[in-house]
């Protein structure tokens, strides 16, 4: 009885009752508050669907892009990218693209509200491409993962309308494949004039190279093809791959093995990473490396230019470790400097010389460039008065030439056919046209 009239006095007591009621209360608002972020985190976790995509993924500029495209009217805080178009015309249009800045921003997908998180972290660097490292988050109601699968789909095909019909440029950076430059208008396979039989003979066993995969993996043979263009500089070799890769609509990777940052790991990874449907090229393939027959060679001064081993490019080309999949150009002027072992079959399957013109070319460079009713005749008559001076001459000379005289009329073409070989009389004909 004491307690309960202890007890009783105490409830009596204005200050101890007064303090009971403060804490009851806060200790109700700290159970609701609780139970609200607990049922918020559920709620999340069975009502809602996030998808967040790193700077580092192959789809998170086109998911820029495709928010660009679709959101950036919907919010008023925007950060500008501005980019220059190459028009038709010659000229360079200067473009300006408002994306979504960093924050918090809400757009709708159908019937669907989105909410978009872009965030930046200041302190962290992305090794690899040397900015800040960004993600984007986004958050939706419901739980159908379908409908993230429809955005990154939707901004897949944004992206490829945009490079629908241009050639797409990538170049090593780190240890992956980046875009270089702006992708480039197709080249017509046709613009590049080699002796009759050539170009098709390439063209057509490429084709059959990517149509017969499953041929390949039946018989147990790597799926990989290997090409050496080959021949004096200026005949069309870089020319014609990158016509080549417009009419196979792919992309291509430049890989340059004189780059001091290329280790032979670093080789075979980007080689095992290229972006589907790429040509790889290795341009002057002589300059990187030389035949280890020759004794005297290897004091040259190209003797450790760079840390890729002769050794590790073999391994890369066709080792248990290369890469499928995969169609590798090298070009070289010099085929004689090449080891054996870099263009045995298995590395290097199709062998073309790509040499000085013979009069087909030169008729054929002749018509395009020059079209009138007489450009058949014409272009006969020029064909046989420059090879009647029996100097080689090539589709680099031949094309620098037409382009001083292209408003002259077809009888100077042919009186100054000579000049093609003066390198001092093209200099002084640039200086007569500028004045």
């Amino acid at each position: 009885m004491p307690i309960m009239e202890y007890l009783s006095s105490l409830s009596g007591n204005p200050y101890f009752g007064a303090g009971f009621g403060l804490f009851g209360i806060g200790a109700a608002a700290a159970a609701a508050r609780k139970g609200l972020q607990g049922g918020l985190i559920l709620f999340r976790r069975h009502f809602m669907i996030t998808l967040e995509v790193p700077c580092r993924d192959k789809s998170y500029q086109w998911l820029l892009q495709w928010i660009t495209y679709k959101g950036a009217r919907q919010t008023q805080h925007l950060s500008v990218q501005t980019s220059y178009v190459q028009k038709d015309t010659g000229h360079v249009k200067t473009t300006y693209d408002f994306i979504p800045s960093v924050g918090v921003h809400f757009m709708r997908y159908g019937k669907t509200w989105i909410k978009v998180e872009r965030t930046r972290e200041q302190k962290t660097l992305d090794l690899h491409m040397g900015v800040p490292w960004e993600s984007v988050t986004l958050t939706a109601f419901g739980t159908d993962k379908g409908l993230y699968f429809n955005i990154l789909e939707e901004a897949r095909q944004l992206a490829l309308k945009e490079t629908e019909g241009k050639t797409i440029m990538y170049t090593a950076m780190g240890a992956e494949w980046r875009p270089f430059g702006h992708p480039r208008k197709k080249r017509p396979i046709e613009s590049v004039t080699l002796e009759p039989g050539v170009a098709n003979q390439i063209v057509n066993d490429c084709k059959d190279f990517i149509q017969n995969s499953k041929w390949y993996s039946d018989r147990g043979v790597p799926y990989r093809r290997g090409y050496l263009l080959h021949g004096p500089p200026g005949c069309g070799k870089s020319s014609f791959i990158t016509a080549l890769a417009g009419e196979l609509e792919y992309g291509i990777c430049v890989l340059n093995l004189s780059d001091k940052g290329l280790t032979d790991d670093r080789l075979n990874h980007l080689l095992n990473v290229a972006p589907e449907q790429t040509i790889i090229l290795l341009e002057d393939i002589d300059a990187a490396f030389i035949s280890r027959l020759d004794t005297q060679q290897q004091k040259s001064a190209y003797d450790g230019l760079n840390r890729v081993t002769f050794s590790g490019l073999l391994n890369c080309l066709d080792g248990v470790a290369s890469s499928e999949a995969r169609i590798v150009f090298m070009t070289t002027n010099f085929i004689e400097r090449l080891d054996p072992a870099l263009i045995r079959p298995g590395r290097v399957d199709v062998k073309q010389y790509i040499g000085y013109c013979v009069e087909h070319q030169i008729v054929e460079m002749y018509k395009r460039f020059y079209t009138n009713e007489k450009s058949e005749e014409s272009a006969n008559n020029f064909a046989k008065k420059l090879l009647a001076f029996e100097k080689p001459v090539s589709p680099a000379q031949i094309q620098g030439y037409f382009m001083m005289h292209k408003l002259s009329d077809s009888q100077t073409i042919l009186n100054n056919v000579g000049n093609i070989w003066s390198t001092d009389k093209n200099l002084k004909g640039i200086e007569k046209i500028s004045a």
